[in-house]
């Protein structure tokens, strides 16, 4: 059986200035990166910002197993599967980081038959986007530690420093770490924490602008210290907004690429949904919105992290309404939420299977309490056998859930046909959009109501660090942001060993902090770490360029 790599090796791709018509782009808005990739210059929406909105869905999932469940293999197969119906379409996605594509779960350009392409330029540097990200996080670091070494005028508290450094790499060594060692000269000596790229303010702040000047506007407002007296230090008072703009300008362009099938597919930003807001840039959506009758894309992880921070935070800030919620689902994954241990979910479990819907079920009602239309996508594996396969279609039958078979990955935008007909039904039908909580709750009431809500807790239980930090934004005037949930994506509890749809837990709080900039409170739970570390067996140990000059290993 080919490997994704082999398969995406295997298709002649299309001209970027093809795709670009396809897509409704002028070449005079195209601004190439070799053949097959391109950057759209932002001043195309001043031409189609009169044009109608197309109908917006979002792909969505489960709880996940540690390698994933194929929501990007699904909204590309949709999006193939729709343009096969004729349907003028546009995919939006978000782009990998590299720390993922060399530890365990690897790229995210979907796989099998529902790729985009070139696959490897796009988990690798791809047009420069979190090197932009990562260095400009990383001059805001480099220009505070200089201030404080040179004057600290603003009276800044080194202790009181909350901006981390960055990498886009599995790194757990820098989690913590001490800076300003041994010489005067280096700097003032204090402890430091680097987080990865895809979970910093930078890339945040990117994904929920409308544009360069809103970017910078925005960029001012990130709180990186406190002073001795306890009043927050921003970007704006260090005077860098100007340089971070210079630094971003180009990445605040969305990246145009194509499926396998010659799709149009739009790749920009790339927040972690566990840790940040894990959804694709507003201004790649809303372009993709003017350009095309059918806009796809995906959050990340499950319904309880990507699809609830889509919905109460991007869909919000943006001002979006999405038509239909496609829920993927995976026999491997139910199995595993009744029960199965992860080396036996290929194995045939119709009991395990039923018991693991109990978590199907939790993200449905989820969806529901946002009012909006959904479908059941159950993503085929080919070792799903059919009787578990008819399980499930049996179970969403019974509970009247709208349900589809999802064979993209072996079949491409032709095993998409049935969802993709089902979604344009959806999107038809009336819908009654809202966020799940109002804004001027208290930063408690918006955390139970996600907690309760979302993932069925009981109730919420915080940290001393929690309590202070909630007196603080109170009292700084941020208690009216949306809430950033920093949870394990492998469990609706904060404890990523309780599967299925667990019953009587607390969510616990350990620590919450503002992202002023970009507009949300991000509060921490459980064990959630901002810095993953490699597994015992890296990607990275399986890559390489062939005798043909060809990668392998990626996946």
């Amino acid at each position: 059986m080919n490997v994704d790599i082999k398969i995406a090796q295997s298709i002649e791709l299309e001209t970027i200035n093809k795709i670009a018509k396809k897509a409704n782009v002028s070449e005079k808005y195209l601004e190439n990166y070799g053949k097959y990739k391109a950057k759209i210059n932002n001043d195309i929406y001043n031409d189609i910002k009169d044009n109608k909105d197309g109908k917006l869905i979002l792909v969505t999932a489960i709880n996940p197993t540690k390698a994933g469940e194929g929501k990007s293999t699904t909204t590309i197969g949709l999006t193939d599967g729709l343009a096969l119906l004729n349907k003028n379409v546009i995919a939006c996605l978000r782009e990998p980081s590299l720390g993922p594509v060399f530890g365990l779960k690897g790229g995210a350009t979907g796989g099998g038959y529902a790729q985009v392409v070139p696959m490897e330029d796009i988990n690798l540097h791809f047009t420069g986007d979190m090197h932009a990200i990562t260095t400009a996080n990383n001059l805001v670091s480099a220009i505070l530690d200089n201030y404080i070494y040179q004057e600290n005028t603003l009276n800044i508290d080194p202790n009181k420093v909350v901006w981390n450094r960055c990498l886009d790499m599995n790194d757990r060594t820098l989690r913590n770490i001490t800076i300003g060692q041994k010489k005067k000269t280096n700097g003032i000596e204090r402890e430091d924490t680097f987080v990865i790229t895809v979970a910093t303010e930078i890339m945040a702040i990117l994904c929920l602008s409308n544009d360069i000047k809103d970017f910078e506007e925005k960029v001012k407002k990130c709180i990186v210290a406190y002073t001795y007296d306890d009043k927050p230090v921003t970007i704006e008072d260090l005077k860098i907004s100007g340089a971070l703009a210079v630094i971003m300008k180009d990445a605040l362009k969305p990246n145009l690429v194509q499926t396998l099938e010659h799709t149009p597919v739009f790749i920009h930003g790339g927040p972690f949904a566990n840790i940040a807001h894990g959804c694709n840039s507003i201004i790649a959506t809303k372009t993709a919105l003017k350009l095309a009758d059918y806009v796809v894309t995906e959050a990340g992880f499950g319904a309880d992290l990507g699809a609830e921070k889509f919905l109460d935070i991007k869909c919000r800030l943006g001002n979006l309404k999405p038509d239909a919620i496609v829920i993927v689902a995976t026999i491997r994954a139910l199995k595993m939420h009744g029960g199965v241990d992860s080396k036996d979910i290929e194995e045939e479990n119709i009991e395990a299977l039923l018991k693991g819907c109990s978590n199907l079920e939790k993200h449905i009602e989820s969806i529901k309490a946002f009012g909006l239309p959904f479908v059941v996508a159950i993503n085929k594996f080919s070792k799903d056998t059919k009787k578990e396969v008819e399980t499930i279609i049996n179970w969403c039958k019974e509970n009247n859930y709208p349900v589809e078979e999802a064979d993209g990955w072996a079949q491409g935008g032709k095993g998409m046909i049935e969802l993709a007909n089902k979604v344009i039904d959806i999107c038809n039908q009336e819908n009654n959009f809202k966020p799940i909580y109002d804004l001027n709750k208290s930063i408690e009431e918006k955390i139970e109501t996600i907690s309760k809500l979302i993932y069925g807790a009981d109730g919420v239980e915080y940290s001393d660090d929690a309590k202070e930090s909630i007196k603080t934004l109170n009292k700084l005037g941020y208690d009216n942001l949306p809430i950033c949930m920093a949870k394990t994506p492998m469990s609706l509890t904060d404890d990523p060993k309780k599967v299925g749809r667990p019953t009587g837990f607390n969510i616990n709080v350990t620590n919450i902090k503002v992202s002023a900039g970009a507009g949300f409170i991000v509060v921490y739970t459980g064990a959630i770490m901002t810095m993953p570390g490699l597994p015992k067996h890296p990607a990275a140990l399986d890559m390489g360029i062939d005798d043909n000059g060809k990668s392998y290993g990626i996946f």
